[in-house]
């Protein structure tokens, strides 16, 4: 009986090998590990937040230059009395509306350009024509 189980011994290590084998490539295969990802998790959640503030802050500061833009076009002897819209997109002021002259619109970009914080002033103001 000795020499029966002495045959089997050779078919276990087999197994044993083909089954290590199967193992270590299943774990190669399978992807990152709970650790790996757990981490990748972590660094798009840092990621999301940087951007979130950063949109944030971009709108806040956004919204303070157009204030102060639409301030100076109001206390402007100018500009005063116009229908000026003011939109703000990363620091860049688009200015709408109709204008009575030239002059008015031309005041209405200084007053913009001079603003803090503008990076660049786009003007789609439109100048009424006189009407015989």
């Amino acid at each position: 009986m000795i020499y029966k189980n002495f045959k089997v011994i050779p078919s276990i290590l087999t197994l044993g090998a083909v089954l290590a084998t199967a193992t270590v490539w299943a774990q190669e295969s399978a992807g990152p590990t709970a650790s790996q990802s757990m981490k990748q998790a972590g660094e798009d959640t840092e990621g999301a937040l940087k951007n979130a503030y950063k949109g944030a802050k971009t709108a806040f500061d956004d919204t303070k230059i157009t204030s102060k833009v639409k301030v100076a076009l109001h206390d402007d002897q100018t500009t005063k009395s116009s229908d000026i819209d003011v939109h703000t997109s990363a620091g860049v002021v688009t200015l709408t509306g109709r204008v009575p002259s030239d002059l008015v619109a031309h005041r209405a970009e200084q007053l913009a350009e001079n603003t803090e914080g503008v990076r660049r002033v786009e003007s789609e103001l439109q100048v009424a024509t006189a009407r015989p």
